[in-house]
């Protein structure tokens, strides 16, 4: 298996399962063109943070990481009227990509607002519970993101954390990257967290190999 037939599968499931999405592409595409880096996540991958917030209910969702808005809108989609979303963007520039996908997807500040700022300065001003949270930031502080989750969550928030596989790199105990180093130690923190309940999935396509982790709390 390569990454060409992954990607392949990823095209076959998104064309078979997913309706084409005017929204949602030009979302990408501004992103690109306002030289975001092509690092959001996949539209099957989108579509099932959009089910999982809807299986979990989340009238209120907290997103780490909002780079162009295109998880943004996934999971904006997802809220029941009233609801809110708000998001942590450490780039002011790609906040301002985001607002405008957002607001072309039909979400105003008034469902969908974005924090600008390093989201560990950001989270402890922020007022809880969320619902369902998304952490898709850089992964050096996936633990504090997790920890700092938990502190805005309640019992049965529901918490996902992309990007923690590493392409394999995180069942390296020897390795030295931060980012590797940053997936394991949320792991120690998944592990001995008691009001946590979790498990991790790898998964691969066109972001390549990877995985994510699903936690609940207890």
């Amino acid at each position: 298996m390569t990454d060409k037939t992954w990607a392949e599968v990823d095209d076959y499931l998104t064309g078979a399962l997913l309706a084409p999405d005017p929204v949602l592409d030009e979302a990408l595409a501004d992103s690109a063109a306002a030289g975001l880096p092509s690092i959001a996540v996949a539209p099957n991958q989108g579509k099932l943070l959009n089910l999982l917030a809807r299986l979990a209910g989340a009238k209120t969702i907290l997103e780490i990481g909002t780079l162009g808005g295109y998880s943004t809108i996934w999971l904006a989609r997802a809220l029941p009227p009233g609801g809110k979303l708000v998001t942590c963007e450490y780039e002011p520039k790609h906040a301002e990509v985001a607002k405008a996908n957002l607001a072309r997807a039909g979400f105003g500040e008034d469902v969908a607002e974005i924090r600008v700022g390093a989201a560990l300065d950001t989270l402890p001003t922020l007022t809880g519970p969320f619902d369902f949270v998304f952490i898709d930031a850089d992964k050096a502080n996936l633990a504090n993101y997790v920890r700092a989750a938990l502190d805005l969550a309640r019992p049965g928030t529901t918490i996902v954390v992309d990007n923690v596989v590493r392409r394999g790199g995180v069942a390296d105990p020897a390795s030295t990257d931060p980012n590797v180093l940053g997936a394991r130690e949320m792991f120690e923190v998944l592990a001995g967290e008691p009001r946590l309940d979790a498990t991790a999935v790898q998964t691969v396509g066109t972001k390549g190999h990877d995985g994510f982790v699903l936690a609940l709390v207890r």
